[in-house]
């Protein structure tokens, strides 16, 4: 379980940049979002509880830093890890690259599922300002994951814990 609390720290970490960032970005009114980054390096590089356990209690951290009903993230989270770990042997995970797009594809679909929740399908009106947000973070996403998955990846090897390739 070493492996889930270096996970987490580095979670935490991205969580304290992000809103850092999003207070920033407020007199602009834009808003990002990085929940790909939570699930991606754990469910493609981790043994399933241990990756599972540090992605649900990044989900929690998300669920406490927004105004959604508590576990919202959590769940989306730990869905789209399930997903992703039950594919993976199908990916060459090892590849940057490829990391990258599955922390794009998993962003896109969590913060497109929140928004859903949170704004449903009457607020047409709205949904531009969702899909700029969408776009930017997006972006952001893609320049920072190389980064934070190196980090991950170091702050494992730090911490001699087990990853699928040692497990």
């Amino acid at each position: 379980m070493r492996g889930t609390a270096v996970l987490f720290v580095t979670l935490y970490l991205l969580q304290v940049l992000v809103a850092s960032v999003n207070s920033a970005l407020s007199d602009f009114h834009l808003w990002l979002f990085a929940g790909g980054l939570y699930v991606a390096y754990s469910a493609l590089a981790m043994p399933f509880g241990e990756g599972f356990v540090a992605t649900f209690l990044g989900g929690l951290l998300c669920d406490a830093m927004t105004p959604v009903a508590f576990g919202t993230h959590a769940v989306l989270f730990a869905l789209a890890h399930a997903v992703v770990y039950n594919l993976r042997e199908r990916m060459q995970r090892e590849d940057t690259t490829v990391r990258v797009i599955v922390a794009l594809v998993i962003n896109a679909a969590v913060f497109i599922a929140i928004s859903i929740m949170t704004l449903g399908l009457r607020h047409l009106g709205e949904w531009p300002r969702v899909f700029s947000d969408l776009l930017w973070s997006e972006a952001v996403v893609a320049s920072i994951a190389p980064w934070f998955f190196a980090l991950q990846l170091h702050s494992l090897e730090l911490a001699r814990a087990n990853t699928a390739r040692s497990a």
